[in-house]
């Protein structure tokens, strides 16, 4: 996935969990937080699964710098 595109889904997730945690506070009654605690819950996994998949991005990359460029070396 091409980092930019990765940073910028990043940043929905988090706006998406800021949402729904704001609206879990101000929930009125508890089957309104069961329904917006599942949504939330879903966005969690989500922006969990982006950062690890930007924390493996980015070793990847700082590990191809540490790589010797020719692999074919006799």
């Amino acid at each position: 996935m091409y980092l930019p595109a990765l940073a910028r889904d990043l940043y929905k997730a988090k706006k998406e969990v800021e949402k729904f945690e704001l609206e879990f506070e101000n929930a009125a009654s508890v089957s309104a937080q069961e329904k917006v605690k599942l949504e939330l819950l879903q966005a969690n996994a989500e922006l969990s699964q982006l950062k690890r998949i930007m924390e493996g991005r980015k070793e990847q990359s700082l590990a191809s710098l540490r790589e010797p460029k020719n692999k074919f070396q006799f």
